[in-house]
């Protein structure tokens, strides 16, 4: 099979979601000029850069996250875990502007170092970013998508001690959850590992 997507793929469902999968869960906060503070889940999320660190998210349509962002130059990830589960879903519904999803979904917020938008105090892992580009994406032709990306520089890292193993932030202790096509999500519950051709054998072989 093969289909362009401008002409339709004639599916019940459309897989484009499924098959970029799974994908991480961009649990983010912001505030809006006013203090008023927001959190929403979005799939459309990654890390585009180490050093020094960035991350992205995407929203179709100027939501409150992407709209708030881009006004106050702020915003918190906050890991999404199985645990928090129903707490993340709950803050996906649609909330009229200026209602916080932490209060509505009954979700404790606790502050941030750095920046003004809290974190998700039961998450095991919190970033802080300061906005560096925001934009409306155009699509081939130039014109708007009415998708909107955000990306954001991390300024601070928190971690839940818990979760750390020799060193390392543990995916398995954590209970980390992954978007995938549909209405599924994944858990990480197995790692594997294996080493890259310029490695120089830093890391145990794949097993």
């Amino acid at each position: 099979m093969f289909y362009e997507p401008r002409n339709g793929h004639g599916l019940p469902w459309d897989p484009f979601k499924a098959i970029v999968a799974p994908r991480p869960i961009g649990w983010i906060s912001t505030v809006d000029e006013t203090g008023r503070v927001n959190l929403a889940p979005y799939s459309y999320f990654a890390i585009v850069h180490n050093a020094p660190p960035m991350i992205a998210f995407g929203s179709e349509g100027l939501k409150h996250s992407a709209a708030n962002a881009s006004a106050t130059r702020e915003f918190v990830f906050s890991l999404a875990t199985r645990d928090l589960f129903d707490a993340m879903n709950a803050s996906s519904a649609d909330q009229a502007e200026g209602v916080s999803e932490f209060e509505a979904a009954g979700i404790e917020a606790a502050p941030s170092r750095l920046v003004r938008p809290p974190r998700v105090a039961a998450s095991p892992a919190a970033l802080e970013c300061r906005v560096v580009h925001a934009m409306e994406l155009p699509d081939q032709d130039g014109r708007p998508s009415g998708g909107f990306l955000t990306i954001g520089q991390v300024v601070g890292v928190h971690l839940d001690e818990r979760c750390l193993r020799e060193g390392r932030f543990d995916l398995v202790a954590a209970g980390t959850i992954a978007r995938c096509g549909y209405r599924d999500y994944a858990e990480v519950t197995s790692l594997f590992e294996a080493l890259r051709p310029t490695d120089g054998g830093a890391f145990p072989p794949a097993r």
